[in-house]
């Protein structure tokens, strides 16, 4: 019978990359030490990853399956006995899969510690009928069978690699649960929307996105908002971009670009807000005729000044009349007839 439990530990669970929290009445375990677990998948053996706490300070709504015992030499003799079949339960899987046509990929195969159940990862694009695949598994490998379908992302957790960084994948290494991604969390790091580049060998949008979000966003802070104006030695500059790692910003004007660090635009920012480096005004406001020597002052009116001749009237009546063309007589058949031509009798009017 097993002791009533008075701490919780985290346990990892062998084919996961993932901790589960255990009770226990075993408190003097340490991280490494191997137990026997109840799972949902059955019993088996897993590492102990935390001390003991106490089962007080447990908050989580989720149920806590116990630690059963410290593992027996026949419980190691019976996780040797599994791994060798887990190897052979994978091949016969392959084999049934090519047989029945099915697109499906499997990925892993676990035995409990029992070896009366064996749950088998998959991978697929698309929603697989396996029924047929079950039952002839069940009776090839003598037990129950259960075949789970995983994420991309599980499978690249599950195989492991090495990223774009050249350092093992984080999915493999620490990050225990996935978060979801989106492409604002690249908008807000400032970077080049190219989603190849950005995606990692799951083919979503690589996990570091998640967590660098927070500090880009802390960061940015201290930035000028992009499209913000500042004068400079007459010239008026826009921000165009900033680097929050080098802590640069780039300004751009017609024909130039600067990049300056933050303490320097602050200090481009105090002078042009005190009116150093005002943009001049280009505004095409001419100049009243009156101040120019040697030329008179327009008369508002279209009226010609005193004196003068109206030279060039503004007014729609005294404009000259373009000629007309003298009417034509239709019934004069005269004028319209080229002079080789002879007359023909016909329509006109008769002479008196």
């Amino acid at each position: 019978m097993t002791a009533t439990p008075t701490h919780y530990v985290a346990i990892l669970l062998p084919g996961t990359n993932k901790k589960y929290f255990f009770s226990t009445s075993i408190e003097d375990l340490k991280p490494g030490d191997e137990v026997v677990v109840e799972t949902s998948e059955g019993r088996g053996v897993g590492k102990v990853l935390s001390v003991p706490i106490k089962l007080a300070s447990y908050t989580s709504d989720i149920p806590l399956k116990p630690v059963l015992r410290r593992p027996t030499e026949d419980d190691y003799e019976a996780e040797r006995v599994n791994r060798d079949g887990e190897k052979a339960a994978l091949y016969v899987a392959e084999r049934e899969i090519k047989k029945l046509g099915l697109q499906m990929r499997p990925m892993s195969a676990h035995f409990d510690l029992e070896g009366s159940k064996c749950t088998i990862n998959f991978t697929s694009d698309n929603r697989v009928d396996f029924r047929e695949l079950v039952k002839i598994l069940a009776h090839e490998l003598d037990c129950r069978i259960e075949l789970h379908q995983v994420a991309s992302r599980d499978r690249a957790k599950m195989v492991g690699g090495i990223g774009i960084c050249g350092l093992p994948l984080c999915c493999s290494t620490f990050i225990q649960e996935f978060t979801g991604i989106s492409l604002s969390l690249a908008k807000n790091q400032m970077l080049t929307i190219n989603i190849p580049k950005l995606s990692g060998h799951c083919g979503k949008l690589i996990c570091c996105l998640a967590y660098e979000d927070p500090i880009y966003t802390e960061e940015k802070k201290d930035f000028p908002h992009l499209g913000t104006v500042i004068g400079i030695d007459g010239t008026s500059y826009k921000v165009d971009g900033y680097n929050v790692l080098s802590r640069t910003v780039k300004l751009s004007a017609p024909g130039d670009i600067k990049n300056v660090t933050l303490e320097e635009y602050r200090e481009l920012e105090k002078r042009s807000a005190q009116g150093y480096s005002k943009k001049p005004s280009f505004q095409n406001n001419a100049k009243p005729a009156s101040s120019n020597p040697g030329y008179p002052a327009p008369n508002p009116s279209n009226r010609p000044a005193h004196g003068q001749g109206n030279s060039q009237p503004n007014n729609r009546n005294n404009q000259q009349k373009r000629p007309q063309k003298p009417a034509q007589n239709r019934n004069n058949s005269q004028h319209n007839r080229p002079d080789n031509r002879p007359k023909g009798q016909g329509k006109g009017p008769k002479n008196a």
